[in-house]
């Protein structure tokens, strides 16, 4: 696989690392899940509501067979099991809890606006 991702510790969206993992292996680090939305360019213009695992551990090789190993969490995390799914032809839609969730891009800042009044009261 092949992702992106950034330092999220800093913020800092411009220094943006890209990692080549061969023949990834995941492990979840413990049982804490989040439910956050995903999208992909396998289904433009569409996100979902996915649980994924918090904190995953991660193992691979590089581009020059060098052995990686992280422990990662957030985002970074998210993105490595989401492409890894890929692997075994598993595309975000199926790992729904409720495909009621399934919305078009266009329709998430109507939804956070309508959460955030719904918090207000």
């Amino acid at each position: 696989i092949v992702f992106r991702t950034f330092d999220e510790e800093i913020n800092d969206e411009k220094n943006i690392n890209v990692t080549v993992l061969i023949n990834p292996k995941i492990f979840k680090v413990s049982e804490k899940t989040e439910n956050e939305w995903e999208g992909c360019l396998s289904i433009p213009g569409m996100l979902g509501l996915v649980k994924r695992y918090s904190e995953i551990k991660y193992e691979g090789l590089d581009i020059n067979g060098k052995i990686i190993s992280k422990k990662v969490a957030g985002l970074h995390a998210r993105v490595v099991q989401h492409e890894c799914d890929h692997l075994d032809g598993i595309l975000y839609p199926m790992r729904m809890r409720n495909l009621g969730s399934l919305i078009f891009e266009s329709e998430l800042p109507k939804l956070i606006k309508s959460a955030q009044k719904n918090n207000e009261k």
